[in-house]
């Protein structure tokens, strides 16, 4: 192929291919527009949409209370979460709990058996004591306070009153005289009637005296176990069994000493009449 040859090929290519590209230009622009998204115009300001869901919104106020006289709802929320945080030492130490723990505990001590019966036990045959010696207490309560706040004929604050007048009863009827005097002494109050007392002389000197009661009795149970200890060891002085430890062999005597005698029944019975319910 000669040079004028390839100058005429390469002039049919070029040529060729000016025309493909007008026609693909003419044709770009002879096809309609392509459909664009359209736009959303925004709302005006202040338009109301009724369709549209409303966020969740949490408010803590101090509104809501409806009647004269009474506390806010979200103040009540605060006065019950404060109680249930005090539940457990409010039921400790305003309640026949503490002498009872304390007296099974010295039983425990007393028998030999540090671990047995284990502590979940001893809190909760504590505990369901508790609930049978308060019981008159509880239906007190209910029926001067829960009930009638519930119905609306008392006020929280009233209800609150009437709620704490028979658990204050219960304590003052176990409560000694001394201890009433001490506290009254140390906090310097004026000469008060006894149902005028606050509580916080109240609760302290009740828990004094559970727990000197609780003493007493667990020296009375003491004492049985104890003469057991001292005949075993005078036993195995006098057979020259010196290295026997006496708690080992004293401890199956005092396990059916305790069985005998209905042990649990007669504890169980003291500890029970021990509050003059």
């Amino acid at each position: 192929m000669n040079l004028s040859a390839s100058f005429r090929l390469i002039s049919i290519l070029l040529v060729l291919a000016g025309i493909s590209f007008t026609a693909a230009a003419g044709a770009e622009a002879s096809s309609p527009p392509a459909s664009r998204p359209a736009v959303e115009t925004p709302s005006r300001v202040g338009s109301d949409d009724s369709s549209a869901a409303k966020p969740w919104r949490l408010a803590v106020n101090l509104e809501g209370a409806e009647k004269a006289g009474e506390v806010s709802v979200g103040v009540q929320i605060v006065v019950v979460m404060t109680l249930l945080s005090l539940a457990p030492a409010m039921v400790m130490l305003m309640t026949s709990f503490t002498r009872i723990v304390v007296v099974l505990g010295f039983l425990r001590t007393a028998i030999g058996l540090p671990n047995a019966p284990a502590n979940q036990i001893i809190t909760g045959l504590a505990l369901f004591l508790t609930l049978f010696i308060m019981g008159p207490t509880i239906d007190r309560v209910n029926t001067e306070a829960l009930q009638p706040y519930l119905g609306g004929s008392l006020s929280s604050s009233l209800a609150l009153d009437a709620a704490s007048a028979p658990v204050k009863d219960f304590m003052l009827k176990q409560t000694r005289t001394r201890d009433l005097e001490f506290f009254l002494r140390l906090g310097r109050f004026p000469p008060t009637a006894v149902k005028d007392l606050p509580l916080r002389v109240v609760v302290p000197a009740f828990v004094i005296s559970e727990l000197h009661t609780a003493f007493q009795m667990g020296f009375s149970l003491f004492l049985p176990f104890l003469v057991i200890d001292l005949l075993v060891s005078s036993v195995l002085m006098s057979l020259g069994m010196m290295m026997m430890p006496p708690a080992v062999v004293a401890l199956p005597f005092k396990l059916l000493l305790f069985v005998l005698v209905d042990g649990w029944q007669l504890v169980i019975k003291s500890l029970v009449e021990s509050f003059n319910i």
